[in-house]
């Protein structure tokens, strides 16, 4: 049996056979893409300004007033990037899983991630080294061998945490996705719906074994990872539907699971943030996923979408480093608004030039010597 596969440069997810469906064009993701990551920076200036320093700024305001308080999306709209990366990552990468070999296929993913969370890491241990930066952890500091730990995201998993780049969570869950639909690869060839549902299944067994044993011997990350891997199945049962790999009843009933997997997350407080509006933003995101990505539209071409679509996961990774110290040594004087625009101008400029000459050769460099074949930067859609 074959499967379609998709090229995420231009949306289109082309068919190995012609007895497989047609081909399905995804125009609409590079608009979904840079939605995710300005949500992204958006909630992090909110958090920052709200929650550490107890004021607020004019978008803000609007933006709590229109989607949160009556659009019912979470506080500062904490999920809405995240959730819409993960849901990206299952729709864009389930073909690819089937298409490519094992090894292909892990090898275009750390083609992909790696060489940029590595250099931010890095720049991460030494802003907090010289004192530029703080943890994003209750830790003070970080030794060697907990700098060495974080380059395998290793922090996120003792007690206390030692984090030093608080948004690279996102791709613990990526990379259990990776695996898990590896593993699963000739389920997603034969029943593919299944896939979904028994990912579910051990998400669920995870946030059970989390509510009935004592908290010491749980890892709060493993709880976290239970309880976000349901957006990144959603992602992948919306390729599903759009590739008729399966009916709508087996679909909705799969969606269903995953909610359900949600909700008994926000019961254990799995998502260790404010459960407010949490499924509620879920579902509105799925349908936006459905109803925004197959769509081909001038607005999705333009170049200002492009650039933001293409350099999203490294705004994602580099955005913290600089948000804090720019914001609080340009807003006394020239105020919030204009802080905001240094800072944004500034993460812009640093990640164009990590995109062109980190990111895209790396990737191309790791999957040419590794994996046999150039891989493009933008190869599916990370954190």
């Amino acid at each position: 049996m074959t499967h379609p596969t998709p090229n995420p440069d231009n949306g289109v997810v082309s068919v190995a056979a012609p007895s497989e469906p047609p081909p399905i064009r995804f125009g609409g993701v590079d608009i979904l893409r840079a939605l995710a990551v300005l949500t992204v920076v958006y909630s992090h200036i909110s958090y920052f300004l709200v929650d550490d320093l107890g004021t607020t700024w004019w978008l803000i305001d609007v933006v709590t007033v229109v989607l949160v308080e009556h659009g019912g999306l979470n506080h500062h709209l904490s999920f809405v990037g995240v959730a819409f990366f993960m849901m990206l990552t299952g729709l864009v990468a389930t073909a690819s899983v089937v298409r490519h070999s094992p090894r292909k296929f892990l090898v275009g993913r750390a083609a992909r991630l790696l060489p940029v969370f590595w250099l931010s890491v890095l720049a991460a241990i030494v802003l907090v080294r010289l004192g530029v930066n703080g943890m994003f952890s209750q830790t003070v500091g970080i030794s060697n061998a907990e700098a060495a730990m974080s380059f395998v995201l290793g922090g996120f998993f003792v007690r206390p945490e030692v984090v030093v780049l608080g948004v690279t969570w996102t791709l613990i869950v990526q990379g259990v996705f990776y695996v898990y639909a590896v593993s699963m690869r000739r389920v997603l060839a034969s029943r593919p719906v299944l896939v979904p549902v028994i990912g579910a299944a051990l998400c669920w067994a995870v946030l059970l074994y989390t509510d009935l044993v004592p908290y010491s011997w749980t890892v709060p990350m493993v709880d976290k990872v239970a309880a976000t891997l349901p957006t990144v199945f959603l992602g992948q049962l919306a390729y599903m539907g759009f590739a008729r790999l399966a009916s709508w009843r087996a679909l909705t009933a799969a969606a269903l699971a995953q909610f359900a997997v949600i909700q008994y997350a926000i019961t254990v407080d799995a998502f260790h943030v404010g459960q407010q509006g949490h499924l509620w933003t879920v579902l509105v995101l799925i349908v936006a996923v459905v109803l925004v990505a197959p769509t081909d539209t001038a607005f999705g071409r333009s170049r200002v979408v492009h650039w933001l679509a293409t350099r999203s996961y490294t705004i994602y990774l580099v955005h913290t480093l600089v948000l804090y110290r720019i914001y609080s040594l340009v807003e006394p004087h020239l105020g919030p608004t204009m802080a905001v625009l240094v800072f944004a101008l500034a993460t812009g400029a640093l990640s164009d030039v990590i995109y062109r000459y980190v990111e895209t050769p790396a990737a191309r460099w790791i999957a040419r010597h590794w994996s046999g074949r150039a891989t493009p930067a933008t190869d599916s859609a990370a954190a």
